[in-house]
């Protein structure tokens, strides 16, 4: 992948990097932002709003991948939005999980952060379907020898074990000749993927210790901070975010991460006592889903 010359982009990525270089990067379509009632888009700003994260507003960057999604990132004011030039694709209704439009929808996110990342900024980069609790750089290490720390579906309680299985709807990289390396090598594998997404393609190449053969340090992310479906946190006095992994459409993750949401705002209210006794709901809609 090269850089390619895109001034719209320059510009968006300088007014919320302006700090550092550093940019929080969500991608949307239509399925996102449109509908009756409270949308995904909706659901994933509203948590931004809590003390705590406004300040993160100035560094997000929504990337719409269709005319409707862009209009309506526009039309919120006071966003970084960004429309992705998708080379006449249409992205802009649901993309169910493992559809081929899905898997192309995923390589193509793929590429614009592999551009974004070459032009010299730290990405955090995180799924819509992301429910931000709190402010998670703290538990982000700023030591800029770390090259990549990414989510993953089950935790296997050492952040530096290669057999964590990545699951890259959150995480953050830095910029370097070995991240530019890598996401090149990463995108050369799609044509003879045998159609996978492309996070099994990443996990792939985990397995073959491309990692290693790079000179890349790759930290795991605990889902003890960084949770999903997949793998609920055990302590919610500490948990940052909570992905809607294992789930299938946007229905059961809006309903889900809904319920997930209440259950935080809930935890808040109990007394110590009753904290120690807290659970999660179950994500009943997500395990639906499926069938």
């Amino acid at each position: 992948m090269t850089v390619t010359k895109d001034d719209n982009l320059d510009k968006v990525l300088a007014s919320a990097g302006s700090l550092d270089k550093t940019v929080i990067i969500t991608i949307v379509n239509k399925a996102y932002v449109d509908g009756h009632g409270m949308t995904m888009l909706d659901l994933f700003l509203d948590a931004f709003h809590r003390r705590g994260l406004r300040e993160l507003m100035d560094r997000l960057v929504i990337a719409a991948v269709d005319e409707t999604s862009h209009r309506r990132c526009r039309y919120l004011r006071g966003l970084h939005c960004y429309k992705m030039k998708m080379d006449g694709q249409d992205f802009t209704g649901e993309k169910v999980y493992m559809s081929e439009d899905f898997i192309e929808m995923m390589w193509r996110r793929t590429v614009f952060l592999g551009d974004v990342l070459k032009r010299g900024y730290t990405i955090l980069f995180t799924d819509t379907d992301v429910l931000w609790l709190r402010n998670p750089f703290p538990h982000l290490t700023q030591n800029h020898t770390i090259d990549l720390q990414v989510s993953t579906d089950n935790f296997n309680g050492d952040e530096w074990s290669e057999s964590n299985p990545i699951n890259t709807g959150f995480y953050m990289v830095r910029p370097s000749n070995r991240t530019a390396a890598l996401f090149d090598s990463w995108h050369s594998m799609k044509d003879t993927s045998g159609g996978l997404k492309e996070q099994d393609v990443l996990n792939h190449l985990r397995r073959r210790r491309l990692f290693a053969k790079l000179g890349l340090t790759v930290r795991f992310l605990n889902t003890l901070y960084f949770s999903g479906f997949c793998e609920d946190s055990t302590n919610a006095s500490a948990v940052t975010t909570v992905h809607a992994n294992c789930c299938r459409r946007i229905a059961a993750k809006m309903a889900d991460l809904s319920q997930a949401g209440r259950d935080f705002r809930r935890y808040d209210g109990l007394s110590p006592a009753a904290k120690l006794r807290f659970k999660w709901s179950n994500h009943s809609a997500c395990m639906n889903s499926w069938s």
